[in-house]
């Protein structure tokens, strides 16, 4: 065993130390300290006394003396006298050569010289056998080549470590000094796979199937090719933040059996000039070499901006130095090659034309948020990681989650487990997922905020007001659970509604919205006169609702059919006259204050309405749509057979899961469909 251990030693295997270049460096620094040790030393450690001397004069045991620099006597001892006891402590060199055994400080060279002649003569030495300073001259070349040479050392090194860490960190690929310009693409090839595939993306089934298809060109590129058809050469992921574009890009890697490069939009940008464009230039050489391949470049906006904008004359802009050289090699590489270029972005308004053309993004593919059938499927892939009860229905989820997307779905998934864990639970149940669904859009609980009863009452009436304009408005959405539980930051309570899964909205739609959304300010001045604070959100909602149908939308007959939406991005120029402006502003106030009047002609109509569902607010804090109909019946638009599905929804719901209690301590529950809050107080 411990000749196999030498015999990988020997080889250099992990089972013995590795040769490092640094060594050869320490090994010439201990050589220089200890030549310059060896160099100074001078006889033994301390200098001994004159009175010393005169004893080893008068038994005439000094060989020589050799004076150095005028000022270090060394004295040389007879190799007859060494062996005395006496001179013991006589210093000896294991380097060999004639060295001096004792040393000490003279004064002057005359001064020394009277002290030998007076010595010799008291003892009555014969002339002939009298001991001479020998004075010389000896220069240290190593201690002022040293201080010039050590501080050129440490300025290389601090420059080496300095280039280093601009070049990508040390010790590994890129830590030389002039790697700077060197791509930092990640590769995923067949030696570092990626464990996402097509299987853990769900909801984004007309996007896997583009994507898919790619990944089929490069696996099967003459199936293509024969008929005369050319592969695509770039293919650009669009939508908004938390869809899956990423995950997706995660899938393609881990399906395709090519070599997969993946880098950041921001990985370009660096403050030296020229580095991005070299790393660009970097990147598609490797990909070239590694044909077929994907090329995968995530946000791609850092890099892909519209040139000429926010530009100051005479400046260099290193991202359009950047982009320029990304346009170029698009164009460069040739069909033939293999070499796909994926990118994903959520803001595709701002990317450079250039960039965008066929040939080099020849497919755009948009991934938009999930509607009911994407979000169950979402729900399965997560709840397969989750230890989940029997009640636990995808498609329930599915209901109670319009508009999130799949980050946003993932997002609930873990709080409920983590909160299921809190309440040390064996599985995860359909009362943590309404918890998790109260924390992710209502925020966390504020049990120790302290609420004077005035102030509370207020509330109530607010988000009353709230729930009884979303009640009878005949296009409002749907009301879920109103609540006067104060939570997150600022919110001190919020009404819930359903919203329909629609991609076109009509303008009593949302004129009905604005009325509902105004009503919690409206039930304020009814009942007690005045208004408060608590307005905020729900102003700052009906204002941008109102520009929107006016300056963008055209639903008002003054101001026409116009859209200002793509001039309004411009921050220094305006897209209307000044008359047209203080018209859109005159619009939108009468816009704005007749619904605030219908507000209040509707709750004041339903005063009592109002009241009853305000007293049981300040009772119970939390109201199901369920306590709602049982408080002033069901809504009047509901129709005949939506009134029959609701009564077996809500008969299915209390045989699964029993009627929640609305007082429980640890959270308020909520009905099966959840949402969004429309606005809070």
């Amino acid at each position: 065993m411990e000749n196999k251990n030498k015999k990988d030693n020997k080889e250099g295997k992990p089972g013995g130390p590795k040769f490092n270049t640094y060594w050869i460096y320490g090994v010439i620094a201990l050589f220089l300290l200890a030549l310059n040790f060896y160099s100074v030393s001078e006889g033994s450690k301390d200098p001994i006394a004159f009175n010393r001397l005169e004893k080893m004069i008068s038994d005439e045991a000094v060989q020589k003396i050799v004076v150095i620099n005028n000022k270090t006597a060394q004295i040389y001892i007879k190799e007859s006298k060494l062996s005395d006891p006496e001179y013991q402590d006589a210093a000896t060199s294991n380097l060999g050569g004639n060295r001096p055994q004792y040393w000490l400080e003279v004064g002057t060279p005359e001064s020394f010289n009277e002290f030998l002649k007076n010595i010799q003569e008291e003892e009555n030495i014969p002339r002939e056998n009298w001991i001479y300073a020998n004075f010389k001259t000896q220069q240290n070349w190593l201690t002022p080549l040293l201080g010039w040479v050590i501080p050129i050392i440490i300025f290389i090194g601090i420059w080496i470590f300095i280039m280093r860490r601009v070049g990508g960190g040390g010790g590994g690929p890129g830590a030389q000094i002039f790697n700077i310009g060197k791509s930092k693409a990640t590769l995923f090839d067949q030696n570092s796979k990626v464990n996402v595939t097509f299987q853990d993306v769900a909801g984004l089934d007309e996007a896997k199937e583009e994507v898919m298809e790619v990944v089929d060109f490069l696996k099967n590129p003459k199936k293509y090719t024969s008929l005369g058809g050319k592969i695509p050469k770039g293919v650009l992921l669009v939508g908004p933040p938390g869809t899956g574009k990423t995950l997706l890009a995660k899938a393609v890697a881990g399906e395709a059996d090519v070599p997969f490069f993946s880098i950041s939009g921001s990985d370009f940008v660096e403050m030296f000039v020229g580095v991005g464009a070299s790393r660009v230039r970097d990147l598609f050489k490797q990909a070239r070499e590694k044909a077929p391949c994907i090329v995968f470049i995530d946000e791609i906006d850092a890099i892909g901006r519209a040139r000429g904008r926010n530009s100051f004359q005479g400046g260099n802009d290193e991202r359009e130095n950047t982009l320029n050289q990304l346009l170029v090699e698009m164009d460069g590489f040739s069909t033939d090659k293999g070499v796909i270029l994926m990118a994903a972005t959520n803001r595709p308004d701002v990317l450079d034309t250039a960039l965008l053309r066929p040939g080099r993004f020849d497919r755009q593919i948009g991934i938009d948020r999930p509607d009911l059938k994407g979000r169950e499927s979402i729900f399965k892939v997560h709840l397969k990681t989750i230890k989940k009860a029997d009640d636990i229905n995808a498609y329930a989820l599915a209901e109670m989650t319009p508009g999130f997307a799949g980050a946003e779905i993932a997002n609930v998934c873990n709080e409920a487990a983590l909160i299921a864990a809190r309440r040390n639970k064996k599985a995860v149940d359909m009362d943590d997922f309404n918890y998790a669904l109260d924390r992710v859009i209502g925020g966390l609980e504020k049990k120790n905020k302290l609420i004077s009863p005035d102030e509370k009452k207020i509330i109530a009436y607010h988000e009353a007001g709230h729930a009884i304009c979303g009640w009878y408005l005949e296009h409002a959405s749907p009301l879920v659970k109103v609540t006067i539980v104060p939570r997150g930051i600022g919110t001190l309570g919020y009404a819930q509604y359903l919203p329909k899964e629609e991609y076109i909205t009509r303008t009593e739609q949302l004129l009905d919205r604005m009325c509902m959304t105004f009503g919690g300010r409206a039930a304020e001045k009814i009942i007690f006169g005045k208004i408060s604070t608590g307005a905020q959100n729900d102003l700052d909602q009906v204002t941008k609702m109102a520009y929107s149908m006016i300056a963008i939308f055209g639903m008002n007959d003054k101001v026409g059919q116009v859209s200002f939406y793509s001039m309004q991005q411009d921050q220094f120029q305006k897209p209307y006259s000044d008359e047209t402006a203080s018209l859109i502003d005159e619009e939108v106030r009468q816009m704005v204050q007749s619904q605030y009047k219908r507000a209040q002609v509707l709750l004041k109509d339903k005063k009592k309405e109002l009241e009853v569902l305000a007293n049981a607010l300040l009772e119970k804090e939390v109201l199901l749509k369920s306590d709602v109909e049982r408080l002033i019946g069901h809504p009047p638009h509901m129709t005949e057979k939506e009134l029959k599905e609701h009564r077996h929804k809500q008969a299915d719901i209390k045989l699964q899961n029993g009627i929640p209690n609305l007082k429980e301590k640890f959270t308020p529950d909520t009905e099966e469909e959840e949402t969004e809050p429309t606005s809070d107080s």
